[in-house]
């Protein structure tokens, strides 16, 4: 993968859009681009795990908007799932946790931070529609480019 995120923001200033600083990688990879998925929750990552299990993730990175509210919604187990279907990563508006094992996937994992506690009470999500943090409008089919300057949004693909 040959593509720096600075790079292409300095090729394109007026078609990128930067996620905020305050986003970690919390994953094994070093480096991902994909197409999003977007999916939000209301504290509870049940519709999350079924993305991550049930639907190829080839070329794909999910991009999760969750309630503010301090829990975790991505660990080692939707980490794995993710791994093993193929994604390439997840940028997760909340928090992670299992950083121990995830530090080794072979996937991004960008998140605000960790929290050891996850959310129990079932909500439904929604997958596909916008969603919106850090002045940013994420929908269906951008593509988000991650390396470890950070996270960068485009509305078509730059490299």
């Amino acid at each position: 993968m040959d593509f720096f995120t600075a790079d292409i923001s300095d090729a394109h200033p007026d078609k990128v859009y930067v996620l905020d600083n305050e986003f970690k990688n919390y994953g094994g990879k070093q480096k991902a681009y994909g197409e999003v998925v977007t999916i939000k929750l209301d504290r509870n990552n049940t519709d999350l795990k079924n993305l991550l299990k049930d639907v190829d993730g080839t070329g794909k990175i999910v991009v999760v908007d969750v309630e503010d509210e301090y829990f975790a919604v991505v660990g080692d187990n939707l980490a794995k799932f993710a791994v093993d279907n193929n994604y390439e990563g997840l940028i997760v508006n909340g928090y992670v946790r299992d950083t121990f094992f995830t530090k080794d996937m072979d996937l991004i994992l960008f998140a605000r931070g960790t929290c050891s506690r996850k959310y129990a009470i079932e909500t439904k999500g929604e997958v596909g529609v916008d969603v919106s943090f850090c002045g940013i409008n994420f929908s269906q089919g951008d593509i988000v480019y991650a390396d470890m300057d950070g996270v960068i949004l485009s509305k078509e693909l730059l490299i």
